[in-house]
């Protein structure tokens, strides 16, 4: 069996859509960070604000495409706030992006 690694997870979080804006979270800077613990996968999910009403539909995006690609480790996410100047990339590429 091959071993894990964060190019797998990345893979397939390319995958992980978000549900109002047509790029992946990759794309739009909202994985901020990949790691892997022995068979836990842990990701920092950057949202431009700790409430966002999809904040838990987000989570559950990444774990989804986590798990579509076979992947059975345990998935952790962690959110944060994302920095000014994410945020401010992050909303011309939603802007731009905007599905509705």
């Amino acid at each position: 069996m091959k071993e894990l690694t964060i190019e797998d997870i990345k893979e397939a979080l390319s995958k992980a859509n978000h549900p109002e804006i047509n790029y992946n979270l990759l794309e739009l800077g909202m994985i901020r960070d990949i790691r892997l613990n022995n068979s836990d996968v842990q990701i920092t999910l950057a949202v431009p604000y700790l409430y966002i009403p999809i904040r838990e539909d987000l989570i559950n995006i990444i774990k989804e495409s986590i798990a579509k690609n076979e992947i059975e480790n345990r998935v952790d996410v962690e959110v944060v706030e994302m920095n000014n100047e994410e945020k401010e990339t992050f909303m011309r590429m939603a802007q731009k992006g905007w599905k509705f």
